[in-house]
């Protein structure tokens, strides 16, 4: 027994202290080998969130995008609609105002006129700023003094208003 006694005894730390896994947590670098893996880790499982949120946020900012362009195309095609209804209302009723202006330039200016002194100036301003000056010289010649001269002012405004549109 006492020359079993004298034998060396292993260094700590050398190959056979390392061997297991239980050996390694009891020294102070492996707990420290440990802990950086264990942060480590964290931190990857961190980053990998981020990326996730990441590009979760991206798709939800393309798919946004995408709507947004949608939405933009279906409110041109709206405006385009609505300015040819526009322009075709403005075509429908400027046909209709010409129809009435040949209507009454054709008839004799004292019968023109007997109507002009009693139709409304709503009507009447229109009606004769569109009528050829050779025409409507006569009619007004022919009208009442007093409603000629009213019809003169708003024909005047009219066309002041007109101009600086």
């Amino acid at each position: 027994a006492p020359a079993a006694s004298t034998a060396p005894a292993a260094p700590s730390g050398g190959p056979a202290s390392a061997c297991g896994p239980e050996a390694q947590g009891t020294t102070p670098e492996g707990r420290a080998e440990r802990e950086l893996l264990g942060a480590l880790r964290a931190r990857r499982a961190e980053l990998d969130a981020r990326e996730q949120a990441l590009l979760t946020r991206e798709v939800v900012a393309e798919a946004t995008e995408r709507r947004a362009t949608q939405r933009l195309e279906e409110l041109s095609a709206l405006q385009r609609q609505a300015a040819s209804g526009d322009r075709e209302r403005s075509e429908r009723e400027e046909a209709g105002w010409r129809q009435m202006v040949k209507l009454y330039e054709g008839l004799r200016p004292r019968d023109a006129a007997a109507i002009f002194d009693e139709l409304d100036l709503a009507v009447l301003v229109p009606l004769m700023d569109r009528l050829r000056e050779s025409k409507a010289a006569p009619i007004l010649g022919a009208m009442r003094p007093e409603r000629a001269r009213a019809l003169t002012a708003e024909l005047a405004r009219h066309r002041s208003s007109r101009g600086r549109e």
